[in-house]
């Protein structure tokens, strides 16, 4: 026999998972689009050797429907570091792959994140979306070097340092 886990047994299993982690002292990152990670803010706050980083890859709604449409909207995405900075704990941003409209991403995480990592579009299978609404100009090198250098400059502009994996 299957069983079958209802969302609040999954809670509970990623809960329990962090308690084990945390109290045998382990250090945990956390990689995520969802805000979820905030009905954990109690545990995570006990370890400093927790990391919470959210994949935000563009600031403009439009593009986020396009390429992510699945995903949380960009603003809740935003306030989730927020809250968990807040608290003490450490967060990051992940822009990958960098799409059109992330460099408004700059000031919109100041004060919210301790660093930024951005990387380029490394997977082809997305090639499609990209024709399909014209924006073939966007899987450009010269797009990436343009946008990374914005994004570079916007980000030590808010004193947030940033990786640029390309």
């Amino acid at each position: 026999m299957r069983s079958v886990s209802t969302g609040r047994e999954e809670v509970l299993l990623t809960r329990k998972c962090l308690e084990i982690l945390l109290g045998s002292d382990w250090p945990v990152t956390i990689q995520t689009k969802s805000s979820l990670v905030l009905r954990d803010i109690d545990i995570l706050k006990t370890s400093r050797k927790v990391e919470v980083g959210f994949s935000i890859t563009t600031a403009e709604e439009k593009i986020r429907r396009i390429f992510e449409p699945g995903a949380p909207m960009i603003k809740e995405r935003i306030k989730a570091p927020k809250a968990l900075h807040a608290k003490g704990i450490k967060t990051f941003v992940m822009i990958a792959p960098l799409l059109p409209g992330a460099e408004k991403l700059a000031g919109e995480l100041a004060g919210a994140v301790d660093f930024v990592l951005v990387d380029r579009l490394n997977y082809h299978y997305a090639n499609r979306t990209y024709r399909e609404n014209n924006m073939e100009w966007a899987i450009e090198d010269r797009f990436f070097a343009e946008k990374g250098d914005e994004l570079k400059k916007g980000f030590e502009r808010e004193g947030i340092p940033v990786n640029m994996l390309f």
